[in-house]
């Protein structure tokens, strides 16, 4: 489709000339001749982008134009052309909202290249939107977001066991993601209005991880001055999520094993029974199976914490969900910094994409918030990261059903790769889930997306998906 441009020109020799250009280039173009008349037609018909001269003699001027049309198509991207010797004003167009202007004198091919480039990033911006609005609307779960077989399995996991009191083990490496877990564990139960405590056993010292669960009366020790609530106690009603259990004191497990079967605690120096309604949440990186052969971990309390396992993949081995995180977080500092909003270049993406990520999730977000704050403009690229090793895009495994990208020139993966990646696996959830809701039956997962039966089989074939893939029994 060609891309529409209105040129406001009110010198009919330049209007011509500019017309006949942009035509040439492929371009639908529109002419007016007065700034009047392009808000006229701004307000009626939209346009991909607006060339406009600054002056443009009696009536509304260029600056009007800027402004009306940020008012009525704020997608529109707008171009000025300038006198010689009004340089501020063009400085001052920018800061409403120009994209870039052209100084006269100018020649044909300086007004094609700045017409092309500023399509060019406009697209981008708006493809860069859709694929975070599929994100947001098909893929991301709570905050978690992931198409691959694993993250599905997750997800469906939470969905099932959310609505109970069954304790959850979850389990994956450092940073994964596994407090997020817990959390929408419980922003999806029936205790969603209680509160939500999280406490990291591997941040609190022996000496007072029992104070810091059950709470201590006054006396109780050496500073305790006063009455003190425990964790659980505050949990009371709602969840209590105990990250890296594994590095709990042995002594300690012994009380939470108490909790889990009984429901009751003492406070440190009390002698009471507390009776709490806790649901617990629990997370490791560590083998715990191999912590119960060292002796190290109470092989009791282990199957009383494991009554549902959910394991979180490292992001090494879901490769394909960097674009869509690495959207979604930059997302989130911008609206957390309250700042303009920026994009990743081509090649920061395809940088990303190549690093072998040992913090995981934590340090892809990480990464992205620094990269906010040192980039100097609205486009993040290579030079704003920070970035470790990388490694080479044919060691990383492909999604499952995703044919491993190749690898550019310099061993990196290149944009389109990365972004194909994770909108053919996004495709992938979306159809299988359709198939399986009506049984493997084509004709009716068409229907159900919208499709005809022909299009969804031409689809099926190009994802190279069988009949296995959506089978119950997958």
């Amino acid at each position: 489709m060609k891309a529409r441009i209105l040129v406001v020109e009110d010198e009919s020799a330049i209007q011509l000339a500019l017309s006949g250009l942009l035509g040439r280039a492929g371009y639908e173009v529109s002419l007016a001749g007065s700034g009047d008349e392009a808000i006229a037609k701004l307000s009626e018909q939209a346009f991909d982008l607006v060339l406009t001269d600054l002056a443009l003699g009696r009536g509304a001027s260029g600056l009007d134009v800027l402004r009306e049309s940020k008012r009525l198509r704020p997608e529109t991207v707008v171009v000025m052309i300038t006198a010689h010797g009004s340089e501020k004003i063009a400085v001052e167009a920018m800061k409403a909202g120009a994209e870039d202007y052209v100084p006269k004198p100018f020649d044909n091919e300086e007004i094609r290249l700045v017409v092309q480039r500023a399509l060019e990033r406009t697209r981008m911006a708006r493809e860069h939107r859709e694929l975070l609005d599929r994100v947001q609307r098909e893929y991301a779960f709570e905050n978690l977001i992931g198409s691959g077989a694993a993250m599905r399995r997750v997800f469906e996991t939470i969905r099932k066991v959310a609505e109970t009191d069954l304790t959850v083990l979850v389990r994956g490496e450092s940073g994964t993601g596994k407090e997020l877990v817990a959390q929408a564990l419980h922003n999806r139960s029936q205790r969603r209005n209680r509160p939500f405590v999280a406490v990291n056993c591997a941040a609190i010292s022996r000496e007072l991880v029992e104070s810091e669960l059950f709470g201590h009366e006054k006396g109780a020790f050496t500073g305790a001055d006063a009455r003190r609530q425990g964790r659980f106690e505050v949990a009371d009603g709602g969840t209590i999520f105990l990250d890296e259990i594994g590095d709990m004191p042995p002594e300690t497990q012994a009380k939470v094993l108490r909790v889990l079967q009984e429901r009751s605690f003492e406070r440190v120096g009390g002698a009471k029974p507390i009776q709490v309604d806790v649901r617990v949440v629990a997370a490791t990186h560590r083998n715990l199976e191999e912590e119960v052969r060292q002796g190290r971990f109470r092989e009791d309390l282990y199957y009383r914490l494991r009554v549902v396992e959910i394991e979180l993949p490292p992001l090494r081995e879901r490769i394909g969900d960097v674009p869509a995180l690495a959207l979604r977080f930059l997302e989130q500092v911008n609206e957390r910094l309250g700042r303009e909003k920026q994009r990743l270049s081509e090649s920061a993406l395809a940088q990303l994409a190549r690093q072998r990520w040992p913090g995981n999730v934590r340090e892809l977000r990480n990464a992205i918030e620094q990269a906010s704050v040192l980039a100097s403009g609205a486009v993040i690229d290579v030079d704003d990261l920070r970035l470790g090793d990388p490694i080479g895009a044919a060691a990383i495994e492909a999604p499952s059903g995703v044919e491993a990208a190749p690898a550019a020139a310099d061993g990196a993966l290149p944009f389109s790769e990365a972004k194909r990646r994770a909108v053919e696996g996004f495709e992938r959830d979306f159809l299988l889930r359709a198939l399986r809701a009506h049984g493997g039956n084509i004709s009716r997962a068409a229907e159900s997306i919208g499709m005809v039966r022909q299009s969804l089989q031409q689809k099926i074939r190009e994802l190279g998906l069988r009949s296995e893939d959506w089978s119950e029994d997958e």
